[in-house]
């Protein structure tokens, strides 16, 4: 008898940078989406998407952690982003009505509490996921966005239930991916009201320094979305195993990333490929399988694929067209030895169950 697909909970996905910046029509299927890309070559991935609402739905990804983004730079930072704290926070607030528009057509529902979650379960739980809307929980990705605490305040209201302090570079409030120190002079602060508000804390792309003192400080919620092993492919941007143990001692899930960069050693952008390389989406079962195996059991790892976060099929595994594919990851889990219950608990359960205890 055919097992049905487990229900996926997708911990990072850029939905609304992808339809504001990238001008993609998430609900469209995905190969009208390449379709309309052919010929644009202003991003390294044009014309490679991995991600639409269809898909989403044919997969059974039926709750995913949905990003705002805005990077601030300050002069003479090289990387891309706003030239003011205020313009990040436009920006940001361009993605929410992205959100809320999709909510009003019937294609989102936002997921702010317990009770929205049980209840959007409970509708995906029948199998009729073709016209349901598919659950979102709000995170902030870098926290440059956050002119005051007031705005942090003003953002939870809005349904902000979790944010990542840090990005790529230097930030506002912590240095991210690239770079090394401790917590910016606001960095303590917005901890604390982000602990007073309930709001989890996304540990991904925090320098060693400023994530222990992260740990130190905020005593909520912590998950790393898109994170995976340093222990399987060095580099900073990966957790190590006492990173791992902290999250897990706290409660919280570690979500494996799809990029290919994080998947294999000595991958080169523009120039390694799925096919030169053989990254597979095995190389994401080591990822969680590690994690698994750290914390004995399978109670803390989860799926953050990150999927069209700057990169498309050029740097994603081989065996992945679409995010639908994700329903291999079950079959490659059984062949390690993972019971149908350990499969359900890393698709999905394991980060709704830790939504559950935050929201109790």
């Amino acid at each position: 008898m055919h097992e049905p697909h487990p229900f996926i909970f997708d911990v990072h996905l850029d939905l609304s940078m992808n339809a504001i910046e990238w001008n993609r029509d998430l609900t469209q299927p995905l190969q009208n989406i390449r379709d309309r890309e052919a010929g644009i070559i202003d991003k390294p991935d044009r014309g490679n998407g991995t991600v639409c609402l269809p898909e989403m739905r044919k997969g059974n990804v039926g709750l995913c952690v949905a990003t705002q983004i805005a990077r601030y730079t300050k002069q003479k930072n090289p990387l891309p982003g706003w030239h003011s704290p205020a313009q990040a926070w436009a920006q940001t607030q361009g993605q929410l009505s992205w959100y809320n528009e999709l909510e009003r057509q019937g294609e989102l529902t936002q997921i702010c509490n317990l009770e929205q979650l049980d209840t959007h379960i409970a509708k995906w739980e029948t199998g009729q996921n073709n016209q349901l809307p598919i659950g979102y929980v709000l995170s902030l990705e870098g926290a440059d966005s956050m002119i005051t605490l007031q705005h942090l305040e003003l953002a939870y209201e809005k349904g902000l239930r979790a944010i990542g302090p840090a990005h790529y570079g230097p930030g506002t409030y912590a240095p991210g991916t690239g770079e090394s120190g401790p917590l910016g002079s606001g960095g303590p602060d917005l901890l604390r009201e982000m602990e007073r508000l309930n709001i989890i804390l996304d540990v991904t792309h925090l320098s060693d320094t400023s994530l222990d003192q992260a740990m130190d400080i905020f005593a909520g919620s912590v998950w790393a979305s898109h994170c995976n092993c340093r222990t399987l492919v060095s580099g900073e941007r990966q957790l190590s195993d006492e990173q791992i143990k902290r999250v897990v001692e706290r409660g919280g899930v570690i979500g494996a990333a799809l990029d290919a960069w994080m998947l294999i050693p000595d991958w080169q952008r523009g120039v390694t490929t799925p096919l030169s390389s053989g990254v597979k989406l095995s190389h994401v079962v080591d990822n969680i399988d590690y994690v698994c195996q750290l914390a004995g059991n399978s109670k803390h790892a989860c799926i953050g694929t990150d999927l069209d976060g700057g990169f498309g099929l050029e740097q994603s595994p081989g065996d992945l067209d679409s995010i639908a594919d994700l329903q291999k990851l079950p079959s490659l889990l059984t062949a390690r030895g993972y019971s149908p219950e350990d499969i359900n608990n890393v698709m999905g359960l394991n980060a709704i169950d830790m939504l559950r205890r935050t929201w109790c």
